[in-house]
């Protein structure tokens, strides 16, 4: 299996840019699931609806609208051009926001799940003893909750690794900046370089595998670990 240079590029900017929109979903992420976790507003089901879209909606949709919202014309590329960062599309931090939207549910959800899973009861403990709300969550929440923020992690890696409809409309296919695993192997295809396509597919499949093997042995460690402490 030997990779061009390009390829390798493709590679680290890959790991470059799930690693980043993993970091920053899981502090955005956090407070979102804690909420939906814990409301009974009349506003859980839609905000819960718009967290899920990128579940059932076409890359393609999100991308068109993110790409208009930061594009020369749209609120947000006109506040980065107000502020001298000109406009995101077809750049690394583009990538970012976009990606950050479309794989929201993935670290969102088992967040938010296993925040639900807790009950009231250890948080009603903390505050008898007097917890305060960031220790309450740090020493009593985080530790209990820790298989959904890593399962978080996991899939917000994993499937951030794995786009391509979101990341052709939003970067485009410019080496070093936008041109990830996915569109590089599309690069190949179409260049009939059938040999580059295949090396990079099988890198894909064989992370994939690796990741899931992982996720689906965690979870199963955790349920046991779950039955002893019963």
């Amino acid at each position: 299996m030997s990779f061009s240079q390009a390829d390798m590029a493709a590679i680290w900017l890959t790991i470059k840019l799930a690693s980043t929109v993993t970091l920053l979903l899981l502090i955005i992420g956090t407070p979102i699931a804690w909420w939906l976790a814990r409301t009974s507003s009349r506003w859980k089901g839609p905000i819960a609806a718009v967290v899920a879209l990128p579940l059932v909606l076409p890359p393609t949709v999100i991308g068109f609208y993110l790409l208009i919202a930061m594009g020369p014309n749209g609120a947000v590329g006109q506040f980065t051009q107000s502020l001298g960062l000109g406009t995101l599309p077809f750049t690394f931090w583009g990538l970012v926001i976009a990606s950050i939207f479309y794989s929201m549910p993935f670290v969102i959800q088992p967040i938010q799940n296993a925040i639900e899973s807790l009950g009231d009861r250890p948080l009603e403990v903390a505050a008898t003893l007097r917890a305060g709300p960031w220790d309450t969550f740090f020493n009593v929440v985080l530790p209990l909750a820790k298989p959904g923020f890593i399962t978080a992690a996991i899939l917000g890696f994993a499937h951030t690794v794995g786009e391509f409809g979101v990341v052709l409309m939003i970067g485009g296919n410019i080496p070093g900046e936008t041109q990830v695993v996915s569109v590089q192997i599309y690069e190949h295809v179409e260049a009939m370089e059938y040999g580059q396509a295949h090396a990079l597919s099988a890198l894909m499949i064989l992370f994939s595998f690796i990741v899931l093997l992982a996720l689906y042995g965690f979870q199963r460690k955790g349920k046991v670990h779950a039955l002893s402490v019963k």
